[in-house]
């Protein structure tokens, strides 16, 4: 008998049966885990994925049931009722929500915050140094495949094509991430030719970001003699490594906005400053314009003040030598003048006078010098004979003495001395030296 080809079926069929099977096969089930990559897009429904420590599943919670269930946030442990299904269009095995109860934090959760507090108490936290924009070499630790080195290069390209940029590829999930991560920011910091850091990954779940949280990787970053900038996840994803670092940027996208110029704003902003340098030229220019012709109507030409100088100095000679020519009139009028007077003061008569009454008075000089000394001679011999007459010497010539002692005292009574004194005798002519023997009264 010949064989019977197989039944073929189309994707839409097969993932119609599965999704079937897994529905009459679970019914409705009661699952706990961790709340992690949730969704809320516009339609209300909310879309997340529930983990343990060793899987996950995905979730979906639709409209209609999240407005009675207690909101969701990443890291919550909570325990679902709800529907195993299959997403056709896609395949994908998910669970439908049914019913929400919190269950407490997840680990993975409450561990991250065990290790932020210790490391923030420890100042791992503390680096805020400035990072240079734009920078002269970045380097990028990613992957070199993911979408977050694509969105920045697209950035930076945009915003500034001059940037240089170097990517040292890393994994960036899993085990060997961290590590991977280490090592690429020891090499980033020996290299002279880097001056910025930038670590990057595009969004995921907790464990996804997981080796950004590695306690090692933190300290590294802590340490890194470069400043580095984080860009982990999604703007609602935090991790060790943001916090450790310099600068944090929500996505990789704003990383690169953070860390170059916008080109098109520069030039806005060049065009602006020369609009602004024009204007302020032109206002410059007319106002030295202004100037300058109002130094021109003040200004007169040099050929007019030199014609008013030169007849100033005209001016000027002409009082001089009026001045000059009457100080010389006078000058001669007073030489005249005086040529007069010393002609009527001739000395010459009043010499001759002067030698004629000279020559009368020593010939009456020459007459009466004669009769006067013989006069003056007579008076003074009467005075010698007035003057002998009065004088001691002419007693002692009578045969008188005077006596004085030692002292030279004259002795005028006997009890003046003492016996054996010796005194002078003064005679008329000559001295005589006599020691006293006796007194008498």
């Amino acid at each position: 008998m010949p064989e019977t080809a197989p039944e073929t079926l189309s994707v839409s069929e097969l993932n119609r049966r599965a999704r079937m099977l897994l529905e009459r096969g679970f019914g409705e089930c009661w699952v706990e885990g961790e709340v992690s990559s949730l969704a809320r897009p516009a339609s209300g429904h909310v879309y997340f994925t529930l983990k343990d420590d060793r899987a996950q599943v995905k979730c979906a919670l639709f409209r209609n049931r999240a407005r009675f269930t207690p909101a969701l946030n990443n890291g919550d442990r909570v325990r679902l009722r709800g529907k195993v299904s299959l997403f056709e269009p896609r395949g994908d095995y998910q669970l439908i929500v049914e019913a929400v109860q919190p269950a407490g934090q997840g680990d993975l959760l409450a561990a991250f915050e065990r290790l932020k507090h210790r490391l923030a108490a420890e100042g791992v936290f503390a680096n805020r140094r400035p990072l240079p924009c734009p920078p002269r070499h970045l380097v990028v630790i990613t992957s070199p495949t993911g979408a977050a080195i694509r969105d920045v290069l697209a950035v930076m390209a945009a915003r500034w094509p001059l940037a240089r940029v170097s990517v040292l590829p890393v994994p960036v999930q899993g085990k060997a991430a961290a590590p991977a991560i280490i090592r690429a920011l020891a090499l980033a910091n020996a290299d002279p030719r880097f001056d910025a850091i930038l670590i990057t990954r595009g969004g995921g779940s907790l464990e996804d970001l997981w080796a950004f949280n590695d306690e090692h990787l933190a300290r590294a970053i802590f340490h890194s003699r470069l400043p580095v900038m984080a860009a982990v996840g999604h703007e609602v994803d935090v991790t060790l490594a943001d916090f450790a670092a310099d600068m944090r940027a929500p996505t990789p996208s704003a990383a690169a906005e953070q860390l170059v110029p916008d080109q098109h704003d520069l030039r806005r902003r060049l065009a602006a400053l020369a609009r602004r340098l024009a204007h302020a030229q032109q206002r410059r220019l007319e106002a030295e314009y202004q100037r300058l012709d109002h130094l021109r109507a003040r200004l007169r030409h040099p050929g007019e003040r030199l014609a008013g100088q030169r007849q100033r100095l005209e001016a000027l000679d002409a009082r001089l030598q009026r001045g000059l020519a009457r100080r010389l009139a006078e000058e001669r009028r007073r030489l005249v003048m005086l040529h007069r007077r010393l002609g009527a003061a001739d000395p010459s008569r009043d010499v001759a006078q002067a030698r004629q009454r000279l020559a009368t008075l020593e010939a009456r000089l020459h007459a009466v010098m004669p009769r006067q000394l013989e006069r003056r001679r007579e008076q003074l011999a009467a005075r010698v004979r007035e003057l002998q007459a009065v004088s001691p010497l002419a007693v002692l010539g009578r045969g008188y003495a005077i006596l004085e002692n030692a002292e030279g005292e004259v002795i005028r009574r006997s009890q003046d001395t003492r016996p054996g004194e010796r005194l002078k005798a003064r005679l008329g002519e000559g001295r005589l030296s006599v020691e006293v023997k006796r007194r008498y009264r």
